[in-house]
């Protein structure tokens, strides 16, 4: 079995955050690795308190996976200090790990900001430069681009101007009333492509950044090319909104186990 790791914080809720790394990674075929940047109090109505691991705690947890089960592919989510940062990144630079997937949160779905803004330059020159893609929502993409992004053009301009300064792909993820469920992949070398979807009528949405980089880390562990692992991670996300999920009192998650099916997950008492 291909294995993942994901770094990344804690939804006590389980819609986002770790949690919901490790359905994804589940669902999508391969075994789930873990190392927790921090403890998040939040559910789907929002973020209430962030308890971070210490750095020596964090690089103790990722020495403990690559020592052990070297993983496939690895999914970065919130890691929201400067020296969490580095940890992350002289551990996948020592391991020289392999298909990194940045999802470079700074702003959860519900609008609570998650990384410090002396952090935000080092995941720039740390962190960045090791993803084989990033993958930014639209206020993440006008951080990293300095660009204001209203158009399905501006999203085609900022994610080439993501990908040249950071030498990596970047998927610039629509939504946020651009471009609504279609995304854009910029290549270094290899141009762009959209990847088009319909939306799914569902307004429950915590964590489909998470899911997404993790679908899309999951399908790169298993061999899959960038644009293949990109298709079939959207085509998960608009399976797991379209399964209409309605959980929690504020943006509630998604059935990330819509396509799994056993008896053990079916069967219901007195049946």
């Amino acid at each position: 079995m291909k294995t993942a790791l994901t770094i990344a914080g804690t939804d006590p809720s389980g819609g986002a955050g770790i949690q919901a790394d490790i359905k994804t990674m589940t669902a999508n075929g391969v075994f789930a690795l873990t190392a927790v940047t921090a403890l998040v109090a939040q559910n789907t109505t929002g973020v209430k308190s962030i308890q971070e691991s210490a750095p020596d705690f964090l690089a103790e947890q990722l020495d403990c996976v690559f020592t052990d089960i070297f993983p496939d592919a690895v999914k970065t989510g919130m890691v929201a200090s400067v020296p969490l940062i580095e940890v992350v990144a002289d551990k996948l630079a020592q391991y020289q790990a392999k298909n990194i997937v940045v999802d470079p949160v700074m702003v959860a779905t519900s609008g609570d900001r998650l990384i410090s803004e002396d952090a935000l330059e080092t995941l720039k020159s740390r962190l960045l430069p090791l993803a084989a893609v990033l993958t930014p929502n639209i206020p993440e993409a006008e951080i990293l681009s300095g660009m204001r992004i209203e158009t399905q053009e501006g999203m085609t301009r900022a994610a080439q101007a993501i990908g040249e300064a950071y030498g990596c792909a970047v998927l610039c993820k629509g939504g946020h009333q651009v471009s609504d469920a279609n995304d854009f992949l910029w290549r270094p070398g290899g141009g762009g492509r959209w990847f088009r979807s319909r939306r799914a009528d569902n307004p429950n949405t915590h964590g489909t950044g998470c899911t997404l980089s993790s679908a899309i880390a999951s399908n790169l562990a298993k061999g899959f090319g960038l644009e293949t692992a990109v298709q079939r991670a959207k085509d998960y996300i608009f399976g797991a909104l379209s399964a209409q999920l309605n959980l929690g009192h504020g943006s509630g998650p998604m059935d990330h186990m819509w396509d799994l099916h056993s008896r053990f997950i079916d069967g219901e008492a007195g049946t």
